[in-house]
């Protein structure tokens, strides 16, 4: 068989890439090129010859990698497997055959998009049918919407506009439509606003995320008589929340009754090529068109979305440019074409049905917990009152029923909820405390965010819902193929999901404890963030008065600063932070998600002592320096002092150097001039007298002990545990310490003394007068004290000293 070595070598190529931009980065130095790279981000002259392959590729490569970090989590990539490969061969064959000549490349593209179509409308039932291939899923809507202009104003291709005047067009489009479509359509159409008419959901009986068909015939009815042209409707098979389908039966005949097109997009759609198919979403292929996303559904990249439409006149076709007349358009489709054959038709329908049943399997698994609620039905509150109970109870039982078998949708989205009010299945949360639907939304999205952590293959994801709130939503149809999900890993987001509940429950229950706590402490404030996922917000106010505005908040500012600093090297269990990036308090303390064995009594007393603490300290550390100033300026005059009384005592001659060192000689001379010592923390000065007197009745003056840190534990305990909850973990941080004492006791025996010294304040520094040079007592030194005091004994009191004790030593001075 003849082989073209363009193509050989093409696929070769594709392949060779694929290998270098997969493998990441170099195991010997992997930030190396990166490095490279990010020293020349700044794009530099082409260069004259040019690079080869592996150099621009390695190039894409930094590029696509420049801002991951090591500490980071990796984004979830998408797993490209052979059949990927298949659609990224599409977009350089494209390229390559557009370079035939112009019959052959008709012949070509001709064969490429009728296979393709044909293939797509046997695959999702839709017979009798034309494709169109586009990048922006909106476009192939988009198209329709000019070919139903089209056929409904005969004169719009010659008068254009102005024949809209007569008859204004109407596009309906349900709530749950994506957000921005319709006006996507009316911007691009040229249509004003008031031609778009939303139609919302049911709020009696049904689905809650399901178009009011009632309402719907409303309203057109209303547009008709003004003198409206209802032109077009746009319904779901998977809404692109919370995945319901529509009922696309009763539409459809409304539709035929005044003459409307009907256009249906969803994720639900895919199962068309399922061999069971709920009738709603059959009910799919009656209508006039609908858009496929084959790109997710089969984990395909970079391949186009199809519309797939039925209409028999093509000139109004190529006018409304669903079809068009350059060859060089048709080839969009080459992708597909190669990938659905390498596929095949069980390997496309094996696709789907693996994520259904990955949707069937989460769904079963959910019912079994408690505080998780699934989207779907109106609850029985919603049902009118009806004489007798049991009747009402029977025709709500009816409607669930009805209605949960309607719901078979590939799409699992659910959301926690607090135990209280289990019994109540969807409609809007009811809570027993102001708030409580913002605080759900925001455990919700914690929730969503720790699954997709620990479990990314999931694909979990946020949803915000009218009714419900914030949701987890699990959607197989557009991620597994592409993450490569499995059963097992939906057995792990039960697991984690299981684990994860009851710390969702405890900090619910806890919240109220928390304020309640915070309240009782005066120093302490409040901050109520609704949006906060976790026990709460706490900012402590420091007892300043005195301070202007601006002053207090850096004031208020430093000290939560330095609080949670403190908080975060406490041995705890719980999470402090400064809050969400972009939330509007500041300056506050955010505790994280909480325990059953949580003492919020103790954590407050804690945060209250810790603030205190800094507050204390750093008006202490603001007062030190005038303190010390004035301390200085008072020992230096009574050093003067001090030196005048001694030189009145000893006289004139023995100030002489000569005549005073003999005259000291034969007859030595006691002053009675004392040291004196600077008391740091009371900024005074106090003299020796007290400390040398002490120091000769005890023998020595000991070390005071160093206070016991409430840091000190034992290993495995933590604080802020109750005492029984927690088990053999569940210690108080004084017990905690208090053993860590005992423990260190028992290893490290202290001596005892028949009389145990007084502890001396460790800011006493002792100072003592100048004096001429007088005869000393020779001596052997002996090192300082580790308090920082020092002064001077006579050599009576060295022999007394008892041995191992270490002698202070007067300072002069000088």
């Amino acid at each position: 068989m003849m082989v073209d070595p363009t193509l050989a070598e093409m696929g070769k190529n594709l392949n060779e890439a694929m290998k270098i931009l997969e493998d990441g980065r170099k195991a010997s130095d992997p930030d190396a090129d990166r490095r490279q790279f990010s020293r020349s981000s700044i794009p530099g002259p082409l260069q004259g010859d040019g690079q080869d392959v592996a150099s621009i590729l390695q190039l894409v490569q930094n590029l696509m990698h420049e801002d991951e970090e090591e500490d980071k989590p990796s984004h979830r990539m998408q797993n490209v497997g052979e059949q990927g490969h298949m659609a990224l061969l599409g977009h350089s064959l494209a390229a390559y055959i557009s370079v035939l000549d112009r019959e052959r490349l008709r012949k070509l593209i001709t064969r490429i998009a009728s296979d393709t179509t044909l293939w797509l409308c046997r695959l999702f039932r839709y017979e009798s049918g034309s494709a169109y291939y586009h990048e922006d899923d909106r476009e192939g809507l988009l198209k329709v919407c000019r070919l139903v202009i089209n056929t409904r104003y005969e004169d719009y291709s010659t008068e254009g506009y102005t024949v809209l005047n007569s008859r204004q067009p109407v596009i309906y489009q349900s709530a749950t439509c994506r957000p921005g479509l319709g006006q996507h359509l009316c911007s691009q159409l040229g249509l004003p606003l008031s031609s778009l008419c939303t139609v919302p959901c049911n709020t009696m009986f049904g689905s809650q995320h399901q178009m009011d068909i009632a309402l719907l015939d409303k309203l057109i009815r209303e547009d008709v008589e003004t003198g409206k042209l209802p032109l077009l409707l746009i319904a779901n098979a998977g809404t692109p929340g919370a995945g319901h389908t529509d009922k696309l039966g009763r539409l459809k005949e409304l539709c035929e009754q005044y003459g409307m097109w009907l256009h249906i997009e969803g994720v639900n759609l895919a199962t068309l090529a399922l061999g069971e198919v709920s009738s709603p979403v059959t009910a799919a292929t009656r209508s006039d068109s609908m858009t496929l996303t084959l790109g997710p559904w089969l984990g395909l990249p970079a391949v186009p979305a199809v519309t797939l439409y039925r209409h028999e006149d093509p000139a109004l076709s190529l006018a409304a440019g669903l079809t068009s007349s350059q060859p060089v358009e048709k080839l969009r489709a080459l992708p597909l074409w190669l990938s659905l054959q390498y596929l095949g038709h069980d390997g496309i329908v094996e696709k789907i049905r693996h994520a259904v049943e990955l949707s069937q399997q989460l769904l079963e698994k959910l019912k079994t917990l408690a505080s998780i609620k699934t989207s779907g039905v109106v609850s029985l509150s919603r049902i009118p009152p009806i004489s007798g109970g049991s009747l009402r109870d029977l025709l709500g039982s009816l409607i669930l029923s009805i209605v949960e078998d309607e719901l078979n949708s590939p799409v699992v989205v659910f959301r926690f909820s607090q135990e209280t009010s289990a019994e109540s299945s969807g409609g809007s949360v009811e809570g027993y405390f102001a708030g409580e639907r913002e605080v759900l939304d925001s455990l919700n999205r914690w929730l969503c965010e720790r699954l997709a952590q620990l479990v990314p293959a999931s694909g979990v994801d946020i949803v915000e819902l009218e009714d419900e709130g914030t949701c987890v939503r699990f959607t197989p149809l557009m991620t597994a193929a592409a993450l490569g999900t499995q059963r097992c890993d939906v057995d792990l987001l039960v697991e984690r999901l299981t684990e994860l509940v009851p710390v969702l429950n405890c900090t619910l229950r806890l919240r109220l404890d928390f304020r309640e706590e915070v309240y009782r402490h005066s120093a302490l404030s409040y901050i109520e963030d609704l949006s906060w996922p976790g026990l709460g917000a706490v900012r402590y106010e420091p007892r300043i008065e005195e301070l202007n505005d601006s002053k207090r908040q850096l004031e208020v500012e430093k000290i939560n600063s330095e609080l949670l600093v403190k908080l975060g090297d406490l041995d705890a269990d719980l999470i402090f932070s400064t809050g969400l990036e972009f939330g509007p308090e500041k300056d506050c303390i955010f505790i994280g998600m909480a325990t059953e064995d949580l003492d919020v009594a103790e954590l407050v007393d804690t945060i209250a002592a810790l603030g205190r603490d800094i507050e204390e300290n750093g008006r202490l550390l603001e007062n030190m320096t005038e303190v010390v100033r004035k301390g200085i300026q008072e020992a230096e005059l009574q050093l003067q002092k001090d030196n005048q009384d001694k030189l009145m005592e000893e006289g004139v001659l023995r100030q002489i150097p000569l005549v005073g060192s003999v005259l000291n000689w034969f007859s030595p001379f006691q002053s009675t001039v004392k040291g004196r010592t600077f008391n740091l923390a009371a900024g005074s000065l106090d003299s020796t007298e007290p400390i040398y007197s002490m120091k000769a009745q005890t023998g020595g003056l000991a070390s005071p002990e160093t206070p016991t840190s409430s840091a000190k534990r034992l290993p495995g305990q933590r604080l802020f545990r109750r005492e029984g909850a927690g088990g053999s973990d569940s210690h108080s941080e004084t017990s905690s310490v208090g053993q860590a004492e005992d423990l260190s006791r028992e290893r490290f025996p202290q001596p005892t003394t028949p009389n145990p010294p007084s502890p001396v304040p460790d800011e006493a520094v002792s100072v003592a007068p100048e004096s001429p040079e007088t005869p000393q007592v020779p001596a052997e030194p002996e090192p300082t004290q580790e308090n920082g005091e020092v002064g001077t004994q006579e050599g009576e009191e060295e022999e007394r000293r008892p041995e191992g004790q270490e002698a202070p030593v007067e300072e002069t001075g000088r």
